[in-house]
């Protein structure tokens, strides 16, 4: 299949949820133009505020390849993807974005993710979620065990 024909599918799964009580977002991951897994927005179907469209078809992919790794895959959302969901494609390495939708047009309809770019660029305590440090000593403890530890798969 061409990009064109991918991205598409991704818009066609978007609209099709949109008729299923679901959001307007719909991910196709692909490799070598072949559709190796595809995802919609579940938010309120799964009562899940992680399953979106990306997070779907990433989780899918994975599954579908046995891997955690999609290096060699693209991703196509129908929609610029909002910060948790880019950055689940950079931890599953996919090799290029494609979305038609940009975050401005995503805002226009209700989904506006502009304050989270904004929090993130704050000190933790300078947030609307306030956070606190607590026994980083024995946090710190798992993160030597994982270091030192022979049979770790690194990601």
């Amino acid at each position: 299949m061409t990009k064109e024909e991918l991205m598409r599918e991704a818009i066609r799964l978007s609209d099709e949820n949109v008729g299923k009580g679901g959001g307007p977002f719909g991910a196709v991951i692909a490799r070598d133009g072949e559709i190796v897994a595809t995802g919609v927005n579940m938010v309120t179907s799964s009562c899940d505020p992680t399953a979106h469209a990306e997070v779907n078809a990433i989780r899918a992919a994975c599954q579908a390849l046995g891997t955690f790794d999609l290096s060699g895959c693209e991703i196509y959302s129908s929609c610029e993807p909002c910060p948790m969901c880019l950055s689940a494609i950079y931890w599953a390495h996919l090799d290029k974005l494609y979305y038609g939708n940009d975050k401005n047009d995503a805002a226009c309809i209700g989904f506006d993710d502009a304050f989270i770019y904004k929090e993130l660029e704050l000190k933790p305590e300078d947030r609307v979620l306030k956070s606190e440090r607590l026994l980083a000593d024995e946090a710190l403890k798992a993160f030597m065990h994982w270091k030192d530890s022979p049979d770790k798969v690194e990601y």
